[in-house]
């Protein structure tokens, strides 16, 4: 599994806001999007699904475990949740639950609104295979009120996810 290439470069040319460095690391990536503000928050799946007109099982929760010292960002169907001990088997990384201080300070992104780019430092990301079974996905932007759409295998490919199921017992 590689690192993602989430991180910027230079810190001191990066964009602040955390809006700005998805949008800026979108289009280092080569992804083309489209951010969103909604008007009602999209901080839950549900919650993003109801805003976006579509099924709960597009909505990219971006979810970081502690992984030792470092973390790993696990991007999950909004259908589902992550079995930690299921994922930490089928990567080989041992994941626990991390707290939203470190995750802020790690990604430069709050909880709700944890983006699959743009952070601040590189995280390895792990994907739920769920997602590559839609044509659109949707994930977060960098703040609980704004949203993007991609083709999961695009994202998939831009970020060098290791792909793997999130489900227990399969």
């Amino acid at each position: 599994m590689s690192e993602t290439a989430n991180p910027t470069s230079d810190a001191s040319s990066a964009p602040k806001a955390s809006i700005d460095r998805v949008a800026a690391d979108a289009e280092r990536l080569g992804l083309d999007i489209e951010i969103r503000r909604m008007d009602a928050s999209t901080r839950t799946a549900a919650d993003a699904a109801a805003a976006c007109g579509c099924d709960v099982a597009q909505i990219v929760k971006s979810l970081v475990f502690a992984n030792g010292d470092g973390l790993v960002l696990v991007l999950v169907s909004g259908a589902h949740n992550a079995d930690l001990p299921a994922v930490s088997a089928r990567t080989g990384r041992e994941l626990a639950r991390c707290d939203a201080r470190r995750v802020r300070d790690v990604t430069g992104f709050a909880i709700g609104g944890v983006a699959p780019i743009g952070h601040l430092t590189a995280l390895p990301v792990v994907m739920d295979e769920a997602l590559l079974a839609h044509d659109v996905v949707w994930c977060a932007a960098g703040r609980p009120d704004s949203v993007f759409s991609v083709a999961p295998a695009m994202l998939r490919d831009a970020i060098g996810a290791e792909v793997v199921s999130v489900k227990a017992g399969e």
